[in-house]
C-alpha cells in the first residue's frame, strides 16, 4: 500500500511542480556519469559495458538500501517512494517544453523554435521549418511519454525505489551515450541495449494506453502492427506509431543528428504534423500519463514478487 501511495503522491508532485528547479538528482547523476566517461572512455563495448554496469548498479543498489531502511516504516516508505517518483518523472516538464515550442511556432519565431528543440531531442534543427519542427516535437513528446513517464511508473510499481532509480539511470545513460555516432557506436552499445530491454514492455503498455486515452484503440493497433517495424527502434516504433494512429497523423521520415542520419520509416495514414498538432499531442500525453499512474498503483498493490529486505 505504501508503494502505491508513494507512486501516486510522486506523480501528483510531478504534475504540480515538474522537475526540481535546483539540485536535480538526475542532473547530478548525469554530471557524475560525464566525469566517469571522461576517465573510462574507450572505443570498445567492454569499456561501455563496465561503465553502464557501475552506474546503473550503483543507482539500483541505492534504491535497495532505501527500501531496506524503510521496510518497517510505512509513512517513511511512502515518502521516499514519492520523492523517488517525483525525481525520475519528466511528464510535466515535457508538457511545458511542448507548450513553449507550440507558442514559438504559433508566433512564427522559427529561429527560437530551432534553438528550443534541443530541449526535447538531439535532432539537428539548423534547416528545419515550422512543419518539420512540429513533427520533431510531436515525435519527441510521443517517445518521451514512454521514456519519462510510463516506463518509470511501471518499474516503480513493480520494483519500488530500486526500479525507479535503476530505470532512470539506464535511460539517462542511453540519452548521453546511446548514439550510433562514430564516438559512441561501441562505447554506448551496452547503455543503448539495456535501455531497449527495460523499455520493451513499458513501450507497448504506453501504446495500448495511447489508444485507450484517444478513444481510438482499433486505429492505434492497426497502425502499430503495420508501421512500427519500419522504425529502427524496437520501442520508439510502437509508441510513435500509436501516437500517429491516435492523432490521425503521419509521423516519421529521415532525421539528421549532425554526424549521421536515420530513416525512421513512415508511420500512420493522416497528414504530416502541423503547428496545431503540438498542443493536441501534449494533451494526449497528459491523459496517457494519468492512466499509467493508475496502472502503476494497481501493479504495486498486486505485486507478489521479491521484497527488498
Amino acid at each position: 500500500m505504501s508503494r502505491a501511495h508513494g507512486i501516486l503522491l510522486g506523480f501528483a508532485a510531478d504534475r504540480a511542480f515538474g522537475d526540481p528547479r535546483r539540485f536535480h538528482p538526475v542532473a547530478g547523476f548525469g554530471q557524475a556519469a560525464a566525469r566517469l566517461e571522461s576517465r573510462w572512455y574507450d572505443d570498445s563495448r567492454a569499456a561501455g559495458t563496465a561503465y553502464a554496469t557501475v552506474l546503473v548498479g550503483t543507482a539500483t543498489a541505492a534504491g535497495v538500501l532505501v527500501e531496506r531502511l524503510t521496510r518497517n516504516r510505512p509513512i517513511a516508505h511512502t515518502l521516499v517512494t514519492a520523492a523517488a517518483t517525483w525525481t525520475v518523472l519528466g511528464a510535466r516538464s515535457l508538457e511545458r517544453e511542448a507548450s513553449v515550442m507550440a507558442g514559438l511556432l504559433e508566433e512564427k519565431d522559427i529561429p527560437a523554435a530551432r534553438d528550443r528543440l534541443s530541449h526535447l531531442c538531439a535532432r539537428d534543427a539548423t534547416n528545419l521549418e515550422a512543419d518539420e519542427l512540429a513533427r520533431a516535437t510531436v515525435e519527441s513528446i510521443a517517445e518521451n511519454t514512454s521514456d519519462a513517464c510510463v516506463a518509470p511508473l511501471l518499474w516503480g510499481g513493480a520494483l519500488g525505489v530500486p526500479g525507479l532509480l535503476g530505470y532512470r539511470a539506464a535511460n539517462t545513460l542511453d540519452a548521453m551515450v546511446g548514439y550510433k555516432s562514430a564516438k559512441y557506436l561501441n562505447f554506448g552499445w551496452a547503455s543503448a541495449r539495456l535501455d531497449d530491454i527495460l523499455n520493451l514492455l513499458p513501450a507497448r503498455v504506453c501504446a495500448v494506453l495511447t489508444g485507450l486515452a484517444a478513444g481510438r484503440p482499433r486505429e492505434v493497433v492497426a497502425v502499430w502492427r503495420r508501421d512500427a517495424p519500419k522504425h529502427p527502434s524496437p520501442n520508439a516504433g510502437p509508441v510513435e506509431a500509436a501516437f500517429a494512429g491516435a492523432l490521425d497523423l503521419t509521423l516519421g521520415g529521415t532525421n539528421s543528428y549532425g554526424s549521421y542520419q536515420e530513416d525512421r520509416g513512415t508511420l500512420g495514414d493522416g497528414p504530416t504534423p502541423a503547428v496545431a498538432d503540438v498542443r493536441r499531442t501534449a494533451a494526449l500525453a497528459r491523459r496517457v500519463g494519468i492512466a499509467a499512474a493508475g496502472v502503476a498503483a494497481i501493479l504495486a498493490l498486486g505485486w507478489k514478487g521479491k521484497r527488498w529486505g
